[in-house]
């Protein structure tokens, strides 16, 4: 979306909500001045400013606190942060794309999830199926990560076997897209030769492959 957009040219910053505890997730976002908090030793811009005329890709926003969406929908209202601890009215421009595997409509009935954010960021929606229902997509996921981690270890591309493939396309990944790349990640790492081959696949995926036969 970012790159097939008016903003490609600017900045794309991309932060994961449920990897950062809520105090510190607050600071990169918004940012912070210096003496906001113990370490904060200089003024530093959080990731909205630094996507200005870009985009920011908030990943897992379902995870974010109660606090945090708050802030959150005053960005998208006000289009202006206030860095921790500062009074300063920073203007923003930025186009916010979030993701989440979470229901949020269930979460704003559970009272976990503000509907006012919701609706904010509900204005065009993308339902993205799980891995399992797109099968047709995981040959060419494993090129992409086999090019970039090939890349990133500094080795030639590696290929695979078809019974590695087929093991992989047929594997339910519960845990989606992020599992498949630490699959293929950690193959490339521990398969010194060119091929990939069936002694490298994950013991849970092919028990997976034998119980599916059985």
């Amino acid at each position: 979306i970012h790159a097939n957009s008016r903003r490609k040219d600017r900045a794309f910053v991309s932060v994961n909500c449920a990897a950062l505890p809520e105090n510190l997730l607050e600071s990169e976002l918004f940012g912070h001045v210096k003496g906001s908090f113990t370490g904060a030793v200089s003024d530093k811009k959080g990731m909205f400013e630094t996507a200005s005329a870009g985009t920011i890709f908030l990943d897992e926003v379902g995870e974010t606190s109660p606090w945090t969406q708050v802030k959150l929908f005053r960005v998208l209202q006000e289009r202006s942060i206030r860095r921790v601890g500062g009074n300063e009215e920073i203007p923003v421009d930025v186009r916010i794309i979030a993701a989440t595997n979470q229901n949020l409509r269930k979460r704003i009935e559970e009272g976990k999830f503000r509907e006012e954010l919701f609706y904010r960021l509900n204005v065009i929606s993308i339902d993205m199926p799980a891995l399992k229902k797109r099968t047709e997509d995981i040959p060419i996921l494993i090129q992409h990560f086999l090019r970039k981690h090939c890349a990133k270890m500094v080795r030639k591309l590696k290929r695979m076997t078809p019974d590695v493939v087929s093991a992989l396309v047929n594997y339910p990944w519960p845990g989606n897209v992020r599992e498949l790349e630490n699959v293929v990640e950690r193959m490339c790492a521990v398969e010194e030769r060119e091929t990939i081959t069936w002694g490298n696949l994950p013991p849970d995926i092919v028990n997976a492959g034998a119980l599916s036969a059985g």
